[in-house]
């Protein structure tokens, strides 16, 4: 498959000896197919604005690219910039920015022009999970970015999908569905990878809710599901004791019985614990 005339991802890497990193967490997507198919998934139309974090050689960004999207990206491994350099220059200016540095400390509505973007990404393994829960703990809300299509290990994309009493039920799982709606849209072979990880990925979309249908304070429900599922198979009237109110009293108040556990309590129930905190 060809989108561009660009070179084969594979030339790239090659001539820019871009072996990937394990300290970066790299597994470069080289599958020109997979990454239109994420670029489909994101619903990218021409002239979106699209944020990407960890582009490496390039492939998602081609696909976002031919796709018509304007994209800022965000890019860790100072390797990797001669390569998307190329690509800027293949398409029109300002089609494509590359913001050397940390996403993890990147202020990202002031590199987007406080404009609103989609955010797409084969993130980086080792700081998928920190950058997902700092995009769902965006303040004001609703946040600055439209939508989110990133792949993780199928672990953590089963953690975003999960309900109460499944395995993969956490408190990201909470976090995720109390502000958006979440859709598991496909699995990866690790061969589609190089080099291929240990993990299958999978590709999950999040779409941020106007409000949360289950009102309470963010800072309380992350309170609440920390000590819940800090001692998870624990029942609620004791796994609770460290928030300050006598647990029996919480959970009367809320309508939850006190044996409990916190795997079996759905958002809404999270939600009302969470509004008796101070």
């Amino acid at each position: 498959m060809s989108i561009d005339d660009l070179p084969p991802l594979r030339d790239v890497i090659a001539r820019h000896g871009l072996a990937a990193k394990k300290t970066l967490g790299q597994n470069f997507l080289l599958d020109l197919n997979i990454t239109a198919r994420i670029a489909r998934a994101a619903e990218i139309a021409p002239g979106d604005l699209v944020y990407e974090v960890g582009p490496g050689p390039g492939g998602l960004t081609r696909a976002l690219l031919a796709a018509g999207a304007r994209v800022v990206a965000v890019e860790r491994d100072e390797r990797c910039l001669e390569a998307l350099a190329e690509i800027a220059a293949a398409y029109e200016p300002g089609r494509l920015t590359v913001i050397p540095g940390d996403a993890l400390e990147i202020d990202e509505a002031a590199v987007l022009g406080g404009q609103p973007a989609k955010i797409v990404a084969n993130l980086p393994y080792n700081v998928g999970t920190a950058l997902l829960i700092r995009w769902l703990s965006a303040d004001p809300w609703p946040p600055w970015w439209r939508s989110l299509t990133l792949m993780f290990q199928r672990e953590v994309a089963e953690r975003l999908t999960a309900a109460p009493r499944d395995d993969a039920y956490s408190r990201l799982s909470i976090l995720a569905q109390w502000r958006c709606r979440v859709r598991h849209h496909f699995d990866l072979n690790p061969k589609a990878f190089v080099p291929p990880p240990k993990v299958t990925s999978t590709v999950v979309g999040l779409w941020p809710m106007a409000a949360p249908e289950h009102d309470c304070r963010l800072s309380s429900l992350e309170r609440v599901t920390a000590q819940a599922f800090g001692q998870r198979r624990k029942m609620l009237r004791q796994s609770l004791k460290g928030l300050g109110i006598p647990p029996e009293t919480l959970l009367e108040t809320a309508g939850i019985a006190p044996t409990a556990r916190a795997e079996e309590l759905g958002i809404a129930e999270f939600a009302r614990l969470a509004r008796q905190l101070p």
